[in-house]
């Protein structure tokens, strides 16, 4: 029984070293190591049921939140793009080189490589959002993990730091 609750114990120490890193106990009430480690298990049964976070445990992989973005073509272009591209560079190469064809030809690819330019960076910037979102959620779980774990300590006549 202890040679099993000993290693369960170094097992969750391996595993949570980030939250090792954070905390100190030490036994100010003159309580052995056995009983530091015991201790320490049970108090961090006792936090993961309050908080219903396990640092020992790996965070769940985000799910991809619904976009609000405009809808794209197959091809990653916004509808009209290329239209509207062609408009504008048959205006222009009529102007230019009398020649609207070949600026509507022109101003069509250019405005569909915009468009898919601009929607790449529009789903990077929203993934890189959900990745924030997903650390801070991951952070504050840990906090108050590490607030329920210190207060179970504190309890039992440990000194946390």
């Amino acid at each position: 029984m202890k040679r099993s609750l000993t290693v369960a114990v170094l097992g969750l120490a391996a595993a949570s070293v980030a939250l090792a890193q954070q905390q100190f106990v030490y036994p100010a009430k003159g309580q052995s190591a056995e009983l530091q480690k015991k201790d320490e298990y049970e108090c961090h049964q006792w936090a993961v049921q309050q908080t219903g976070f396990d640092p020992a445990k790996p965070a769940p992989a985000p799910a991809p939140a619904p976009t609000a973005q405009a809808p794209t073509t197959p091809t990653g272009t916004t509808p009209g793009a290329g239209v509207r591209g062609a408009a504008r560079g048959a205006v222009v190469g009529e102007i230019v080189a009398d020649d609207a064809r070949t600026g509507a030809a022109v101003g069509a690819v250019a405005a569909r490589g915009a468009s898919r330019q601009a929607n790449r960076q529009q789903q990077a910037a929203q993934q890189q959002q959900q990745q924030q979102s997903a650390q801070q959620q991951q952070s504050q779980k840990l906090a108050a993990y590490g607030k329920a774990r210190a207060a179970c300590l504190e309890g039992r006549g440990y000194t946390v730091k």
